[in-house]
């Protein structure tokens, strides 16, 4: 079924009684070519690519819960390419066309929205390193404009710019960058997968992963034993724990992300904005709702839930930003499990044992990489090398010291 503006007024019409079911729910057969452990979005978009770019079909993506049910519902939103190193300014200039023509590509409507994104400064050390940033992205074929406080202040008014402890000096804003409604992201890629014959099977969850030989010959699942030459570990902040049923210990520590939300209100904020002196960032969905969050928990957890000394130094930060936000009323929280990497970048590699593939580490930006992710992954699984775009994303680098540190914050999970 193709979905179009017809279509819908057309059900409209007639009672919404020809719909179909947007995927199948097919029971797991006994093998097949490839598996992909994980039913969120770089899970879903994986096995979309494997089918679209590289023509494998007979596909499984296997999900413990349901489908979308952990990180990529669980987030901002936020997508951007507004990256500095040489690494990941290519990967996610890359994720980023992806998304431009996302839509198009999946007939599905992800509410992609490019309103733009500000990340605002509050001193003359600040201003400079935006400006290197910028450049930075320009070279790359992404677009940024450095604002001074005049040309902050003419698109968020609203903003404390008098505050004394952060003045706000400036921002940088990159204009292609916005949001997506993250489930129908993962909603689209399951439907796309599903359409290419990629068998999609929740409530399925992995407990042991076969090897023989120092090659992986299937997964062992609640629903079952299910045979297959090759594996990708696409699990998010539950990398460690499936990778340890390879008998590998990964460089992740997985940590709790809060995210909250208002009630809704009247258009306020057209942009995306992230507070420089406090890690705080915020949007307004398209039903309303302030969507912002902040910090790590910073103490590793499995948990999707957040603190409370986190829920309050989130809306201190808020609140010095903007300090109407104070007479919105936050509706609800939730959180993610990130899979924080040592240096902040993600892991897209083969493993030591052949046929088994890891796709982890995305620290703070899972959802924007989904579309290059899944491309990447699909690229490794299928030819056994790289794509060009992810080629620093080794596992070996934390090994051999050449990380790639966006933050420039050390070798410490929590900071990035």
């Amino acid at each position: 079924m193709r979905y179009s503006g017809l279509k819908v007024i057309t059900e409209g019409l007639f009672g919404n009684k020809g719909w179909k079911p947007a995927w199948r729910n097919p029971a797991p057969k006994p093998a097949y070519d490839a598996i992909v452990i994980g039913g969120g979005g770089h899970g879903l978009s994986t096995a979309y690519y494997l089918a679209k770019n590289h023509g494998l079909t007979n596909i499984a993506v296997l999900e413990k819960g349901y489908l979308g049910g952990g990180n990529v519902g669980r987030n901002t939103t936020i997508v951007r390419a507004n990256y500095f190193l040489p690494g990941n300014q290519e990967f996610y200039s890359h994720s980023l066309k992806l998304w431009e023509g996302l839509e198009s590509e999946l007939n599905y409507n992800v509410m992609h929205s490019q309103r733009g994104l500000i990340n605002l400064f509050h001193s003359d050390g600040q201003r400079d390193a935006f400006a290197r940033r910028g450049n930075a992205m320009i070279t790359q074929g992404d677009d940024a404009i450095l604002l001074d406080r005049d040309g902050v202040r003419e698109l968020l008014p609203w903003l404390d710019f008098d505050q004394t402890r952060f003045p706000i000096y400036g921002g940088l804003l990159h204009p292609r960058g916005g949001t997506a409604r993250h489930d129908a992201v993962a909603w689209g890629y399951a439907r796309g997968a599903d359409r290419r014959g990629v068998d999609l099977i929740q409530n399925c969850e992995v407990t042991g992963i076969d090897i023989e030989g120092g090659k992986v010959v299937g997964v062992q699942t609640t629903r079952g034993p299910i045979r297959a030459p090759k594996v990708g570990i696409v699990v998010a902040g539950r990398s460690s724990q499936v990778a340890a049923m390879a008998g590998m210990r990964l460089p992740i520590e997985s940590h709790v992300l809060q995210a909250f939300v208002t009630e809704g209100l009247k258009p306020v904020i057209n942009h995306v904005i992230s507070f420089g002196m406090g890690h705080f960032y915020i949007s307004q969905s398209d039903k309303g709702g302030l969507v912002f969050g902040g910090d790590l928990d910073f103490y590793a957890s499995y948990a999707a839930r957040g603190n409370l000394p986190m829920v309050e130094h989130v809306m201190e930060a808020g609140m010095t930003l903007m300090p109407m936000i104070g007479r919105a009323r936050v509706l609800r929280s939730w959180g993610g499990i990130m899979d924080m990497s040592p240096d902040g970048s993600p892991i897209i590699d083969k493993t030591h044992v052949e046929g088994l593939y890891l796709d982890c580490g995305w620290n703070y930006g899972g959802f924007k990489a989904v579309p290059a992710s899944g491309w990447c992954m699909a690229h490794l699984m299928a030819t056994d090398t790289p794509h060009e775009v992810a080629r620093r994303f080794r596992l070996d680098r934390f090994a051999t010291g050449h990380l790639l540190d966006e933050e420039g914050t050390g070798s410490q999970h929590n900071l990035h």
